[in-house]
């Protein structure tokens, strides 16, 4: 016996939940950064980097959080770094990474509902 979902009726006055759709290219370049994002690891990565202190971290502050191997850690970073979510910056033997603020700001703007829209 299949689980019977609620109907919801949407009233002729109800406002959209999205600003507009999204063309073709914007839906291409967003879903790189969705699936780059996709990943449990990936994901963590990029929370830590934007909630550390400063707005950048060390690598050598991000290998600790995990149970993975360095080399692990880099080829996840180097995905969120092609995808262009976050940036690298070479100081010495480390690298300090940075979130790009105005990507996650377009991926919010992608999620936001009308009622919550901020203008970009």
């Amino acid at each position: 016996m299949s689980k019977q979902l609620p109907v919801v009726a949407m009233d002729a006055c109800c406002s959209p939940l999205a600003r507009e759709p999204l063309d073709e290219d914007q839906a291409v370049e967003l879903s790189k950064l969705f699936k780059a994002m996709a990943d449990p690891v990936r994901l963590r990565l990029l929370s830590l980097i934007a909630s550390h202190a400063g707005g950048e971290a060390c690598v050598c502050d991000l290998t600790d959080a995990f149970d993975l191997t360095g080399p692990t850690i880099s080829h996840h970073l180097k995905v969120l770094r092609e995808s262009g979510l976050i940036t690298g910056d070479r100081r010495g033997t480390w690298i300090y990474y940075r979130v790009h603020p105005e990507v996650l700001a377009r991926l919010s703007a992608v999620l936001t509902t009308t009622g919550d829209a901020v203008t970009a």
